[in-house]
């Protein structure tokens, strides 16, 4: 005798600041609110692995949520600290500069090149380390520098020694500004004593920075993705449309990365430290990369956890 068939019925994943029904998707493709079905901001698969999302964090989150009969919406930050916990294991650490200002180390002999040891991912051993070209020349993140800082930020100011990840200690001493007043370099001494990042004399920096060497860096666009809506409910007191995040993707032209990441296969992500987890994007060409940004370094739902939190 044949068995009966069984029906099993299952509540509907619902997430915050965003949509999944196929209706309004397929609007927001048609009237060029996004990029395509593959859109990084999209909940599709495509979307997701264009994203740099990898499998085992959404397999880990689908794992977290369980499954449940009644309607309910999951908080779209669950999803991202299941990834995030996935690439803190597994990504690979880079250098990128996405707002490039110019720094020259005037004690520093010119024409050379030391090459600086830098670890692959501090959370495995076993991914080794590679070596960055360091030069007189360098790049640092434009944020990194104030010319007159508040009292809490203990980056690189007039005056200030800050350490420059694995290689010295620089001091600035001087800032170049265009015609506008706008600044354009800096200028600083390095103690060689500092190699590798420490001082003999215990001197200890507040701040520690990435770099790269102007002569070696890549040029590349980066993508920053945000929700793709501005309400954790879309749609819930207005016309959903009029919810959407107009600033749910920032590109930004003339970002710098160090040379290893031409060679990142799409679909690999990997970490720019102390900036957040990239993936390269389909887009780009050997003359022009590409990367999106897959998720930023801070973790709003683990900290709420470690708080005692619902996150709700």
């Amino acid at each position: 005798m044949p068995s009966r068939p069984r029906q099993i019925e299952f509540a509907r994943l619902n997430l915050t600041f965003t949509v999944l029904s196929k209706r309004v998707l397929v609007r927001l493709v048609n009237e060029g609110h996004v990029r395509g079905w593959d859109d990084p901001r999209m909940p599709t698969i495509s979307g997701l692995r264009r994203r740099g999302f990898p499998a085992e964090g959404i397999r880990d989150f689908v794992a977290m949520i369980g499954v449940g009969k009644a309607d309910s919406i999951v908080e779209v930050q669950m999803l991202e600290h299941a990834v995030r916990d996935v690439l803190n294991r597994t990504a690979l650490r880079r250098f990128a500069v996405l707002r490039p200002l110019k720094l020259v180390i005037e004690n520093y002999p010119e024409g050379q090149v030391e090459e600086m040891d830098a670890v692959n991912n501090p959370e495995d051993a076993s991914a080794g380390s590679r070596k960055l070209p360091f030069t007189r020349e360098l790049w640092i993140e434009r944020e990194d520098f104030m010319e007159d800082p508040p009292k809490k930020f203990f980056r690189l100011a007039p005056g200030r020694e800050v350490r420059l990840r694995y290689a010295y200690f620089v001091t600035c001493t001087d800032v170049v500004k265009d015609a506008d007043g706008e600044i354009v370099e800096l200028r600083c001494t390095y103690d060689p004593a500092t190699r590798g990042g420490d001082s003999p004399d215990g001197r200890r920096p507040k701040a520690t920075l990435h770099w790269l060497s102007a002569e070696h860096a890549t040029p590349a666009e980066g993508r920053l993705y945000d929700h793709l809506f501005t309400r954790p409910d879309p749609g819930a007191e207005r016309d959903l449309f009029a919810d959407l995040n107009p600033v749910s993707e920032e590109v930004l032209s003339g970002c710098l990365v160090e040379p290893a990441l031409a060679e990142v296969p799409v679909g690999e992500t990997v970490q720019f430290e102390r900036l957040g987890y990239f993936t390269p994007d389909s887009d780009s060409t050997p003359g022009q990369l590409v990367f999106n940004r897959t998720l930023t370094l801070r973790d709003t739902w683990a900290r709420v956890q470690a708080q005692g939190g619902s996150g709700s």
